[in-house]
């Protein structure tokens, strides 16, 4: 196709001004720069477990015949629900409820809670024999200085 020549002398308008060819188009100018509200690139959109259970407790309540509106006003595919149901039946949103923070606490074994009872025991019970036996010798020691017969508990 062959462009028809013009015969103005004018340029062409930028406001979209009438010629004998009809009216011009309105030239816009390019954007000086992007807009700050959007981002580089795409972000996918996430859910976090409670969005994704209030959305399929919704999709159940209403049936199979009003899922569409939901998905639709959400912007899901049905395949996110075929997912999100898989995963709450085999319980994997239950590994996101709130937990205690801090170092997870060993179950008790009652066999080491009585081990360590009696090392404690022990070390008491020794700590006790070596006061009593050194009690013991200066108690010898001090008789023979007086002179006193030392009589001893295996003689009698």
């Amino acid at each position: 196709m062959v462009m028809p020549r013009t015969t103005s002398e004018k340029p062409f308008a930028a406001d979209g001004a009438e010629n004998e060819d009809g009216p011009r188009p309105t030239l816009v100018s390019a954007p000086s720069a992007a807009s700050p509200e959007l981002g580089d690139r795409p972000r996918r959109r996430t859910f976090t477990a409670a969005d994704k259970l209030r959305i399929l407790r919704e999709v159940d309540r209403v049936g199979p015949g009003g899922a569409g509106g939901i998905l639709r006003r959400e912007g899901l595919y049905s395949s996110a629900l075929t997912d999100w149901r898989r995963q709450r039946d085999a319980g994997a949103y239950e590994a996101l409820k709130a937990v205690k923070r801090g170092p997870r606490c060993a179950p008790i074994d009652p066999v080491a809670v009585e081990h360590a009872q009696l090392v404690r025991d022990n070390k008491r019970l020794a700590l006790q024999l070596r006061r009593a036996e050194a009690v013991i010798d200066i108690q010898k020691k001090v008789a023979s200085l007086l002179g006193l017969p030392i009589v001893s508990d295996e003689e009698s």
